[in-house]
């Protein structure tokens, strides 16, 4: 009887020891700096959102380099990541010169020694080198930068920042002096291309294609291919239309065939990147709340809309605004908000014919929704402390704007817009200043916006697929001219039929 017990014991003691080995022998996190080679490197530092970055040269072999590692690594989980404290600031990023592939990108930026830190504007490392003794050059070599906290100390005296290793996430950053800052609105763009991104994965995760989703999504791809602003997502909108009857065939969007056609289509959309493949990125940049379940992708889809708005000619308002309005009803997962969303659509009784009817239409629903959402969140305290939701643009961004205001009974602030200058503003906003960082870059195309009007039949119960995306692109871009012509060869006397119109969604 003794030894049983003694072997129990063992078996205790064995099964105790096990369980602890497993929990201390947790895999470690995953890096948050990023590793670049001669291949992406140009690339990725051409569209990264971050203002500046961090380039660490480094010798895999070299055990000052692995030393220094944790240091590094520290200050890249600030910045870098879905779990940043600062994300989209400054990319920290690492390359290898141990490696062959990387002699001649090493070589570039004069490496002399393990580990070299070098400092810039992302733009700056994808076109060009770094010479020690060159002068009027914007990249610098990090002297001082040995551990964690010197290196952070020595980025805080670059911008000027107050960064500290023990920042939280959300909670060290002013949001509301940047909440009208020009400049921020020019970096939305990598927020569209976030919302973008996470809306087709939701369609993908919630099993949202079927017969009669169809269309609605193919006429918002086509939107997209000739008016996103980002230039990627146009040219990845454009790859899954030329290839989406290989993804959804109509014949097997039946209810019975429904559940295999979307697991089929979801493994074969993994080779497809709707705005390329450094998105989803995992944070926002213009959309970022002060808490976690604030603003973020709900934000990112109404910049996607008003940039859209904004971009279509008078002849497609009416194409852009059934489109939008039969998106949201089909593929937005929120359904109170999906509902008064198509009140507000079913509300409109006579066609768009002018751009500037639809853009004020989309701007006015915005802040309808927003009044709704003050008086709810205000009442349960679920806003955003931060960004508290308002009547939009408020009047120290567009002056001109506001003839007159007025208190209603109820409290609340009555304004008597001038709509022409409303619209003006939109333009200049959502247009102009929002895409000025992506011209800079190369990401956006000078031709802004490219008309579907002659090229898209866009009548209540039919839509024609896709013949006007395809001069979209070949418009917008030279460089999408082959992949148009595929699309009309295999698109020329094929129409889909759209079986529920505006006043059925």
């Amino acid at each position: 009887m003794a030894s049983i017990g003694l072997s129990l014991l063992i078996m205790l003691v064995s099964c105790f020891g096990a369980s602890a080995a497993r929990v201390i022998s947790s895999p470690d996190p995953p890096d948050a700096a990023v590793d670049l080679n001669d291949t992406s490197f140009d690339a990725v530092l051409k569209t990264t959102p971050a203002s500046f970055a961090v380039v660490e040269f480094f010798a895999h072999w070299c055990p000052a380099c692995r030393n220094y590692k944790p240091h590094y690594e520290k200050v890249a989980r600030l910045f870098n990541g879905p779990d940043a404290v600062h994300p989209g600031t400054i990319l920290m990023a690492r390359v290898d010169c141990a490696l062959k592939t990387n002699t001649k990108l090493c070589d570039r930026f004069s490496v002399g020694h393990y580990p070299m830190l070098l400092w810039g504007p992302p733009p700056k490392f994808a076109s060009g080198g770094w010479e020690p003794k060159q002068d009027k050059t914007e990249i610098r070599a990090i002297d001082d930068g040995r551990t964690a906290e010197r290196l952070l100390n020595w980025i805080n005296k670059q911008m000027g920042s107050s960064y500290s290793l023990d920042d939280e996430r959300y909670e060290n950053e002013d949001h509301g002096a940047n909440a009208s800052d020009p400049g921020l609105i020019a970096r939305a763009v990598y927020d569209i291309e976030e919302a973008t991104s996470s809306a087709f994965d939701i369609i993908l995760q919630y099993k949202m294609m079927k017969s009669n989703t169809r269309a609605p999504l193919i006429r918002f791809l086509q939107l997209l291919v000739a008016h996103h602003p980002s230039k990627r997502c146009r040219k990845g909108s454009a790859e899954i239309l030329v290839n989406f009857d290989d993804l959804w065939p109509s014949d097997r969007l039946s209810v019975n065939a429904q559940e295999a056609n979307v697991s089929d289509g979801k493994n074969a959309l993994k080779s497809f990147h709707i705005c390329g493949k450094e998105v989803p990125r995992g944070y926002w940049i213009f959309c970022r709340g002060s808490k976690n379940d604030t603003r973020g992708f709900s934000c990112g889809l109404w910049v996607l809309l008003h940039s859209l708005s904004v971009r279509v000619e008078d002849g497609e308002s009416q194409f852009a605004f059934t489109t939008m309005c039969d998106f949201i009803h089909n593929f937005f997962i929120c359904e109170e908000c999906r509902q008064h969303f198509y009140k507000m659509c079913s509300s409109v009784s006579a066609q768009f014919k002018k751009t500037q009817d639809f853009v004020l239409w989309l701007w006015s629903t915005h802040n309808v929704v927003n009044e709704r959402l003050m008086k709810e969140e205000a009442s349960m305290n679920t806003g955003d402390p931060k960004f508290p939701k308002m009547i939009w643009p408020p009047k120290q961004m567009c002056p001109s704007c506001y003839r007159s205001e007025s208190k209603k009974t109820n409290g609340t602030i009555e304004v008597d817009w001038d709509r022409n200058e409303v619209f003006k503003f939109l333009v200049g906003y959502y247009g102009q200043l929002l895409v000025s960082s992506y011209k800079d870059r190369g990401l956006l195309d000078g031709d802004e916006s490219v008309s579907l009007a002659d090229n898209v039949l866009t009548s209540a119960n039919v839509v024609a697929v896709p013949i006007g995306a395809a001069l979209g692109i070949a418009v917008a871009s030279c460089a999408f001219g082959a992949l148009a012509w595929f699309w009309r060869s295999r698109q020329k006397n094929r129409k889909y039929f759209h079986a529920h119109s505006l006043k059925n969604i």
